[in-house]
């Protein structure tokens, strides 16, 4: 009887790794502790250094924390414009209300994005009461939509992969008499959490087969 080589034992308990983390989906969460108990070191955007006075023009490069990432608006108007109800405590919203502001340009290693989102005025201060709607978008082509009722100031949503996210967008909703600004704040970009112990024991196990494998070849060529 021929056995499996070392090399492609190893192989299998890795793919069997692989598969395992493939078949997660494109998570939700819409508690900031329920999101930060879910994945590892977090970097977070405040928007504090940008000036209340200034208008961006472009899409800009930002970072949260240790992390880098691109943020724009749009499709119709690309100007961002800092607000804040509280002198040097700011968040970022769009020069047009129908327009979404873009989270983006993710490195490969962050797993899960997320922060503030909710409605300010024409003057940029919060305007609590209206909904908005924040997408995610991974690696694996999952989108996932979800519509903050009634956004306040300290309306979390974050998601989870375990690919990488690609994007997360936020616009606002409301009636063509309402005038009311998608806004971001503390923008947050996490990397994975360390992996669970069921995760290591299935790791050891394919390592423990490999091993015994190996002992059995050279039983059989002694």
């Amino acid at each position: 009887m021929e056995f499996p080589s070392v090399k492609s034992v190893f192989a299998s308990a890795v793919m069997l790794l692989a598969a395992t983390a493939a078949h997660a989906e494109l998570t939700v969460f819409t508690s900031q502790a329920s999101y930060q108990a879910a994945v590892g070191k977090t970097g977070v955007d405040t928007f504090n250094d940008l000036d209340i006075f200034d208008r961006y023009d472009s899409a800009m490069a930002r970072m949260a924390g240790d992390y880098a990432y691109s943020v724009s608006a749009g499709p119709k108007n690309p100007h961002m414009y800092p607000g804040g109800d509280i002198d040097g405590d700011w968040w970022l919203t769009t020069s047009n209300d129908g327009d979404a502001l873009t989270m983006s340009q993710f490195g490969s290693n962050i797993k899960g994005a997320g922060g503030q989102f909710f409605t300010t005025d024409m003057g940029g201060y919060s305007e609590p009461g209206f909904s908005v709607l924040v997408t995610g978008v991974d690696s694996t082509g999952a989108t996932l939509s979800y519509e903050i009722k009634n956004s306040q100031v300290n309306s979390f949503l974050g998601f989870v992969t375990t690919g990488h996210m690609i994007s997360v967008s936020v616009s606002s909703i409301h009636g063509d008499a309402d005038y009311v600004w998608p806004t971001v704040e503390n923008f947050q970009l996490s990397v994975a959490a360390v992996p669970e112990p069921s995760t290591y024991a299935m790791l050891l196990g394919g390592l423990g087969l490999v091993g015994a494998m190996a002992r059995r070849r050279q039983q059989r060529q002694a």
